[in-house]
């Protein structure tokens, strides 16, 4: 929800698409063809699998394109969507870091952003990934790769499917919820 810009944005996941909408339910725009796939551009023709979570920073909206393994971003102003981090090709475990275009994700849930970074509930490998806006990179966060509940450091806490993140209103604390 945007109050600032009177606006809703909502994952319509079964129809492949971002549906915006005013406060009170009147349709704005629909971001995606509904077809799946992961073409770039302008809302009429751009096109997501299933996604998920989303986080909005001013008029720029981030996109958990589950399926696709991708993150992708909505810029509400100029109407069009892009990508950016992923090869579109489901990732194996074991990966640390790399640049953004070249890093195989695999099943971005969620998102949060804190001061700057985009935090990611990766369902896939188990883990909590981070990506600063700007940077050309993206890394494991939190999570050895283990399905598991486990809490502890970073390196060595495990995570089953964490599948929504979210962080406190002083951006002090991360909180992930799993599908055990």
């Amino acid at each position: 929800a945007d109050a600032n810009g009177k606006r809703l944005c909502i994952s319509d996941s079964n129809h492949n698409r971002i549906v915006v909408s005013s406060l009170e339910g009147k349709l704005l725009d629909a971001i995606g063809s509904g077809a799946i796939g992961s073409k770039d551009g302008g809302y009429s023709e751009a096109q997501f699998d299933h996604p998920q979570g989303m986080t909005l920073i001013g008029d720029t909206l981030y996109v958990a394109d589950t399926e696709n393994h991708l993150l992708r971003v909505v810029d509400l102003e100029a109407k069009s969507v892009s990508t950016l981090a992923g090869t579109g090709r489901q990732g194996s475990p074991g990966f640390l870091s790399g640049n953004l275009l070249e890093s195989p994700l695999n099943s971005p849930w969620s998102m949060a952003h804190v001061d700057g970074t985009l935090y990611i509930a990766m369902a896939g490998p188990h883990q909590i990934w981070s990506h600063k806006l700007g940077a050309e990179t993206i890394n494991v966060y939190a999570g050895s790769g283990r399905e598991d509940v486990v809490n502890g450091p970073l390196t060595t806490a495990a995570f089953a499917q964490p599948s929504e993140i979210v962080a406190d209103a002083n951006g002090k604390f991360l909180y992930a919820s799993e599908r055990t």
